[in-house]
C-alpha cells in the first residue's frame, strides 16, 4: 500500500506543479525588455509627440506596424492600415487618421477587441509632448499581448486595434465601431490608456459598474504587486467617471461590454514631462502582466 500512496503523492505533486506553471506562464511569457524598448521608442523625441496627421505620427505608425508583424499579428480584413477622415474639433479642418489593426485568430469567430491609442498631442509652443504614459504605455503593452497570444491560441478571435486620433475626440474608435463589419461578433472591448505611471502601484479596471459579472472574473486573476482597483465608472462621479474618457466609450455606446485599464491622473498628464525617464518601469511591467492575465481570464470565461 505504501507504494500506492507514494504513487498518488507523486501524481498530485506533478499536477500541482503543472497548475503552478500554468498560472505563472502569462507573466513569464512577456518579454519585458522588449516591452520597455517599445515604450522608449514610441515616446522618443523622434516621434514628435505622435499627433495625428504629422510626420511623427507616421513614424510611430511605421514602428507599430513593424512590431505587430514581428509579434505575429495578421492584417485585419487584409490590411494593417485603416484610413479615415474627420473634421478636427475647434478648427473644422478635415484630417486623415490611420488606425492600425491586426488580428490573432481564435478557436471561435467571436471577437474581443483589445485597444490602445497610439497618437498624442504633438508639439506645443516648441515643446515635444512625448506621451510616454499617454499612451505609448498602452500601445507597447498591446504589442506585448499580441506576442503572447500569437504563441498561445485564444478561445476568442482577438482584434488588436492601435487607434488614431483619440486625442481629437476618440475619432479612430468611433470609425471602427460605426463602420466595421465585425461589430456584430464583438463580445467586448478591453482598452488600455495610461497604464504606466503610478507611485502607489494602483491600476484601475473601470467598467464593472455597467457589467458586474466582469468584476467577478477580474477579482480572481493574479495581480502580484499591483493593486487592481475597481471604480471610476459611475455617472454620479462626474469628472471622475471614466466611462466616456477614452476609446472604450464608442463600444459602450453601442451596448458592448468594456473594461478600461488606466491609472489616475498624475503630475505628468498632458505635459512635456510625460517622458520615458519618468516612468516607474517595474510598475509598468507588472501592470502589463495584470492586463494580460485579465485578457486570459475574460477570453476563457466570457
Amino acid at each position: 500500500m505504501k507504494y500506492f500512496f507514494k504513487a498518488v503523492y507523486v501524481l498530485l505533486l506533478t499536477v500541482s506543479v503543472a497548475c503552478s506553471v500554468e498560472k505563472e506562464s502569462p507573466d513569464t511569457a512577456i518579454d519585458t525588455e522588449q516591452l520597455v524598448e517599445d515604450l522608449k521608442v514610441l515616446s522618443s523625441d523622434e516621434m514628435e509627440g505622435r499627433e495625428t496627421a504629422t510626420e511623427g505620427n507616421s513614424k510611430a505608425r511605421e514602428y507599430v506596424i513593424k512590431r505587430f508583424k514581428e509579434e505575429g499579428a495578421k492584417p485585419f480584413e487584409g490590411k494593417f492600415i485603416h484610413e479615415f477622415t474627420f473634421l478636427k474639433p475647434q478648427t473644422n479642418e478635415q484630417v486623415t487618421g490611420q488606425n492600425i489593426i491586426g488580428v490573432v485568430p481564435g478557436k471561435t469567430d467571436e471577437i474581443l477587441v483589445i485597444s490602445a491609442h497610439y497618437d498624442h498631442v504633438g508639439i506645443e509652443d516648441g515643446e515635444v509632448y512625448n506621451g510616454a504614459d499617454d499612451n505609448a504605455s498602452g500601445t507597447a503593452a498591446l504589442i506585448a499581448i499580441i506576442g503572447y497570444f500569437s504563441q498561445n491560441q485564444p478561445e476568442h478571435t482577438l482584434v488588436f486595434a492601435a487607434f488614431d486620433a483619440e486625442e481629437m475626440g476618440l475619432q479612430g474608435a468611433k470609425v471602427f465601431v460605426e463602420n466595421s463589419s465585425v461589430m456584430n461578433k464583438v463580445a467586448m472591448n478591453i482598452n488600455m490608456d495610461m497604464i504606466a505611471q503610478n507611485s502607489k502601484n494602483e491600476l484601475y479596471a473601470s467598467g464593472t459598474h455597467h457589467n458586474p459579472g466582469l468584476k467577478t472574473i477580474l477579482e480572481n486573476i493574479q495581480t502580484g504587486e499591483v493593486k487592481l482597483l475597481f471604480g471610476h465608472d459611475r455617472p454620479e462621479q462626474g469628472h471622475d467617471d471614466w466611462t466616456y474618457a477614452s476609446d472604450h466609450a464608442p463600444f459602450h455606446e453601442k451596448g458592448k461590454k468594456f473594461i478600461y485599464f488606466g491609472v489616475e491622473d498624475h503630475a505628468y498628464y498632458h505635459k512635456p514631462s510625460d517622458d520615458f525617464e519618468t516612468i516607474p518601469l517595474e510598475f509598468y511591467k507588472n501592470a502589463t502582466k495584470v492586463v494580460l492575465n485579465a485578457v486570459l481570464a475574460l477570453d476563457k470565461k466570457l
